[in-house]
């Protein structure tokens, strides 16, 4: 799945708010749009630091609305945040690492302009990614439902102390994991806190769902993988300390007791472009480092 080229009129420049990074970047970005004949759009925050520069700015909620394709600048963390409000929309997003460590924003500065005539010219690659949807359910009734690209992860505010986290799968019951925490990750997500708690990774258009206790007291507790067209749910039991759902690590809700957490595949899905001549597997060995002593 590819939009047209011809149909990119307006793009959307979403920056991580760091002026040295800005000013050195954005604007050469500007003018090659310009050039191409599209209108160009940044958020907010990048305009605060840019001025002028940056010429017409919308709220990054706002902006998905407004544009054909959105570019944004800096790691997985400025990923997450407009991946939420580009999804819905259907926008798709290039991704450019302005952080570290980053599965997610894996083109590099010194790609962008290839892959940005990849894309004026059709060339590029639309890889869709599967998100979840978390709800919370009080007194049998839905008072909040979240999208997530990577992850919803319930535990404690204090994680010294285990919590009992009861899981059923379609409606039937799986177990009652005693652990700090359970993480339900996306494949996208695989390679985030998942990974860190002994989770496997999964390839990205592979349609499963990774549930990861944290710490779990029994060590006959792995992590599973099951398809993601099941509903998952939880239950929960934390003496008097404050339980958390926090959304790809972001947006954290706190749980009332008694409350119920459902969770299952979103119907939006995240449209990510992807440069022609990178596949997932050099990006696995270039950030996790594989086959170097």
């Amino acid at each position: 799945m590819s939009p047209d080229a011809k149909s990119i009129r307006t793009v959307g420049i979403i920056a991580r708010p760091r002026r040295e990074d800005l000013s050195r970047v954005v604007p050469p970005l500007i003018s090659w749009l310009h050039e191409h004949s599209v209108k160009v759009l940044c958020d907010t925050e990048t305009g605060e630091c840019l001025g002028s520069l940056a010429g017409e700015t919308l709220s990054r909620e706002e902006l998905p609305a407004s544009t054909d394709l959105l570019i944004v600048l800096g790691g997985d963390g400025t990923l997450l945040s407009a991946a939420r409000q580009a999804a819905p929309r259907k926008v798709p997003i290039l991704a450019v690492n302005l952080g570290g460590l980053g599965f997610l924003t894996t083109v590099s500065l010194d790609e962008l302009y290839w892959i940005l005539e990849e894309i004026f010219s059709g060339k590029h690659r639309i890889s869709e990614r599967v998100m979840l949807e978390a709800e919370i359910l009080r007194d049998g009734a839905v008072i909040r439902r979240q999208i997530a690209l990577n992850d919803a992860v319930l535990n404690k505010a204090a994680l010294a102390r285990i919590m009992d986290l009861e899981l059923r799968v379609n409606g039937e019951y799986v177990t009652t994991y005693k652990a700090d925490g359970l993480i339900l990750s996306t494949p996208t997500g695989s390679t985030a806190y998942s990974l860190a708690a002994g989770g496997p990774i999964v390839y990205p258009i592979v349609e499963a769902f990774v549930i990861t206790p944290i710490c779990p007291h029994t060590l006959t507790n792995r992590p599973l993988v099951v398809p993601d067209s099941v509903k998952i749910e939880i239950d929960f039991r934390a003496e008097d300390d404050a339980v958390f759902l926090t959304l790809d690590g972001q947006v954290g809700i706190e749980l009332a007791k008694g409350d119920h957490i459902r969770v299952a595949k979103a119907a939006e899905k995240l449209l990510l472009v992807r440069p022609s001549r990178k596949s997932y597997f050099e990006i696995l060995r270039n950030k996790l480092k594989w086959g170097e002593r």
